[in-house]
């Protein structure tokens, strides 16, 4: 796997704790070591993108409706690069040929 950057890393602990998850959860769902997740999510928490919550003594985390936006915004972006990417290599193989 080639190593991911920031946004990339807390895009994938927003998706990953969307609903309900605990740091395990998150790690896992993330491909994150547990101490990676753990050093993330206070400035992922005190930023409003994630809340935490104690559920029958369980520690829980969820994503929150500013989290939510910001999902939504990494999605549409990659799709529009993906779009003008996927254009791009169309153009370049029409005039390959």
């Amino acid at each position: 796997m080639k190593n991911r950057s920031r946004t990339e890393i807390e895009y994938s602990i927003l998706s990953a704790a969307n609903g309900e998850a605990n740091i395990t959860e998150i790690a896992y769902k993330s491909f994150l070591s547990y101490m990676q997740v753990r050093d993330y999510l206070p400035a992922m928490v005190e930023n409003g993108l994630l809340r935490y919550e104690n559920v029958k003594m369980k520690r829980r985390f969820r994503t929150t409706e500013k989290g939510l936006q910001l999902l939504k915004m990494h999605e549409e972006m990659h799709e529009t690069i993906n779009w003008k990417v996927g254009i791009r290599q169309r153009a370049r193989r029409k005039n390959d040929r």
